[in-house]
């Protein structure tokens, strides 16, 4: 049951880390300028692709993290010991809630194309919509 926690914890980590990766790629990489066709076209064939990738990944760790999370169920189900077992319901229910949210941010991303992940202002990897900060002081 620990190794199981363990390796739930390790996966979210692994999750965590490729997104920020990804995040981190996609903030290097120069805009597209107006006279420069064919650089953005590239740019935007790669953003495509690690988009793609990046989904492929995240839904691999999703169904890993649910497959982990039915075998917690069930051995809790065979404990005996009360208190025991709802320290270990206490777990199995933070992990639902905790795969939901990746699967919500999943079908979230999934929705969104590479472009839209990609302009200031819109969606972030949070889900939360929070327009970029100000770059100067307003006059007063």
């Amino acid at each position: 049951m620990i190794r199981t926690s363990l390796l739930l914890m390790v996966i979210l980590t692994l999750a965590s880390l490729s997104w920020a990766q990804i995040e981190s790629a996609s903030a290097q990489a120069p805009p597209a300028k107006g006279g420069h066709d064919q650089m953005g076209m590239e740019h935007r064939g790669k953003m495509m692709e690690m988009h793609k990738q990046h989904m492929e990944a995240m839904k691999a760790d999703v169904d890993k993290m649910k497959a982990s999370l039915e075998q917690m169920k069930a051995n809790t189900a065979k404990i005996g010991d009360s208190a025991e077992k709802a320290r270990w319901q206490t777990n199995v229910d933070m992990w639902t809630v905790m795969v939901g949210h990746m699967e919500q941010m999943m079908k979230h991303m999934e929705a969104m194309g590479p472009e839209d992940r990609m302009h200031p202002g819109m969606m972030h990897h949070d889900g939360m919509g929070a327009p970029p900060p100000p770059t100067e002081p307003k006059p007063k």
